[in-house]
C-alpha cells in the first residue's frame, strides 16, 4: 500500500444530503483497491493556508454506514483556493507532501471550477475527478439528471410547505416560501408542483433583467384578487431566492448592505427576501381596499443536512464509485455523472465556460412539457381573467375599486395563456 499514491477527499460549497454517500463509496472502493484515502476537513479552508493538521485517514470503520445520515463527516466551507496563486500552491504542496496523486472534490460549480484549478497547478502531478452537488440542481448534466441531494431536499420541501398550506387553510392566511436556488427556480418549482402551491415564481419566467420589484408584488396581488374571488382568502406562494439576481436591485431595500461569500456571490441569508415581499404586497393591496394575513418562511437549511431518501442514498454510492474508478483507471479532470445506467465522465473542458472559468448554470427550460403543465395549475390572473366581467366586478366589489382602475393597474402581469400551451413546447429539448 505504502507504494500507491494516496487518494484525498474534499467537499466544498453548502451541504446536500447524499454527501456522506459519496465520502463512503469513494473510500471503500480505494481502499479496497489498496489505496489510503485521506479526508479533508473543512473544505480547502486550512490547506489552501498550508496547514494540514486537520487532514485525517479514513479507515473502513470511519466510513461504513454513513450514507444514510445527512451532513459531511468532513465538514464543508467556501473557502476559495482560487483567490491567489499562493493559496492554489498550498493546496498542491499539503497533497504531495501527504503523497496524494487522486482527489475527488464534492460540491457544486465553484467547487468544480477549484477542482480544476488545483489540477492545473499540479500539472498533472494530481488527478481530479469532481461529483457535483447541490440542492439546487443547476449543474450542467442531461437534462434527465438531478444533481444528488436536489431529490432529498424536494421531498424534504414539500412536506415542510404541505404543513404550511394546513396552516394557511386553517387559518384563513397567506404565506410565502422562500425556496433556495441561487441562479435556476428547479427546487422552487419542483416543491411548488408537488406541493400544489397556489402560485410558484421562478427567475427563468423572466427573459428580460432588471425587473422591477414592484413587477413580482403585483404577480402576487393579482393571484391574491384572482383567488379571494374565486371564493379562496387563503394560499401559498413559492419563490425562488435567485429572484433576487433578476430584479433590479436598486429597488431592494438595503442591497448596498449585503455582503459577498469568497466566490463573489451576495450572501442571500443577508436579504430578508420574504418579509421585503411581504410588506410590499401588503401595501400594494391596500391600494386595492384589500386586506390579508401574510407570513413568510425561508425554507433552505432545513433541507441541506437533510437525511438522504433511497434515491440519494443509491445514487451517492455510483458516484463515489465511479470517481475513484475513473481516477484509477487514469483519468482526470472530469465531472462524475449517471446516465440512464451508465456512470459518464463529462470532461471540465465540456461543461466550464472559458469566460468565467466556471461552470455552466443549468436552467430551467421554460419550453418544456414539465414547465408548461406547472404553470397550468397555479392560479395566476391571465389576459382572459381581465375580459372576464364577473371575475373582474367581484374583485372591484370586495375591492372597493373600479373595474378599469384593476385592468390598468395589473394588465401588464396577467399573462397569455397560449404561452402555457403544446404549441410553445419545443419538441427537441
Amino acid at each position: 500500500m505504502t507504494s500507491k499514491l494516496a487518494v484525498a477527499i474534499v467537499v466544498g460549497g453548502g451541504p446536500a444530503p447524499g454527501i456522506n454517500g459519496v465520502i463512503s463509496a469513494a473510500t471503500i472502493e480505494a481502499i479496497n483497491r489498496g489505496y489510503k484515502v485521506y479526508g479533508v476537513m473543512n473544505g480547502f479552508e486550512d490547506i489552501m493556508k498550508g496547514d494540514k493538521s486537520n487532514v485525517r485517514e479514513l479507515t473502513l470503520d470511519d466510513v461504513t454506514q454513513i450514507s444514510r445520515e445527512g451532513g459531511s463527516i468532513l465538514c464543508t466551507s467556501r473557502a476559495n483556493p482560487k483567490k491567489s496563486k499562493e493559496a492554489l500552491e498550498n493546496v498542491v504542496k499539503v497533497l504531495k507532501e501527504l503523497r496524494v496523486g487522486y482527489l475527488v472534490t464534492i460540491g457544486g460549480d465553484d467547487t468544480a471550477s477549484s477542482s480544476g484549478a488545483v489540477a492545473s497547478m499540479a500539472n498533472g502531478e494530481i488527478k481530479v475527478a469532481h461529483v457535483p452537488k447541490t440542492i439546487d440542481n443547476d449543474l450542467p448534466l442531461p437534462p434527465s439528471e438531478f444533481t444528488f441531494g436536489f431529490q432529498t431536499a424536494k421531498e424534504v420541501g414539500s412536506e415542510i410547505v404541505e404543513t404550511l398550506q394546513t396552516e394557511a387553510a386553517t387559518t384563513k392566511r397567506w404565506c410565502l416560501v422562500i425556496a433556495m436556488g441561487r441562479t435556476a427556480g428547479h427546487l422552487a418549482l419542483g416543491i411548488g408542483t408537488s406541493v400544489s402551491a397556489t402560485l410558484t415564481i421562478i427567475p427563468e419566467e423572466f427573459k428580460e433583467g432588471d425587473v422591477p420589484l414592484s413587477k413580482i408584488v403585483d404577480l402576487i396581488s393579482a393571484t391574491i384578487l384572482k383567488r379571494k374571488a374565486l371564493g379562496k382568502g387563503f394560499g401559498t406562494v413559492v419563490i425562488a431566492e435567485g429572484l433576487i439576481e433578476k430584479i433590479d436591485h436598486s429597488t431592494i431595500p438595503d442591497i448596498d448592505k449585503v455582503g459577498r461569500d469568497p466566490h463573489g456571490h451576495l450572501i442571500y441569508a443577508d436579504i430578508d427576501l420574504g418579509k421585503i415581499l411581504k410588506d410590499a404586497v401588503l401595501k400594494r393591496l391596500q391600494q386595492f381596499g384589500v386586506k390579508v394575513t401574510i407570513t413568510e418562511k425561508n425554507v433552505g437549511y432545513e433541507l441541506r443536512c437533510a437525511r438522504p431518501i433511497s434515491f440519494d442514498r443509491e445514487y451517492t454510492l455510483l458516484l463515489g464509485y465511479g470517481a475513484v474508478n475513473f481516477l484509477l483507471a487514469g483519468g482526470t479532470n472530469a465531472m462524475i455523472s449517471k446516465q440512464g445506467r451508465k456512470i459518464v465522465p463529462i470532461p471540465f473542458e465540456n461543461f466550464v465556460n472559458p469566460a468565467t472559468g466556471k461552470a455552466q448554470v443549468r436552467l430551467v427550460n421554460t419550453q418544456t412539457e414539465t414547465f408548461v403543465v406547472a404553470q397550468k395549475y397555479m392560479c395566476k390572473l391571465t389576459k382572459e381573467d381581465l375580459d372576464n366581467q364577473e371575475l373582474m366586478s367581484k374583485i372591484a366589489g370586495f375591492s372597493n375599486s373600479e373595474v378599469a382602475f384593476i385592468q390598468k393597474e395589473l394588465g401588464d402581469v396577467a399573462v397569455d395563456v397560449t404561452l402555457y400551451s403544446a404549441d410553445s413546447i419545443d419538441d427537441e429539448l
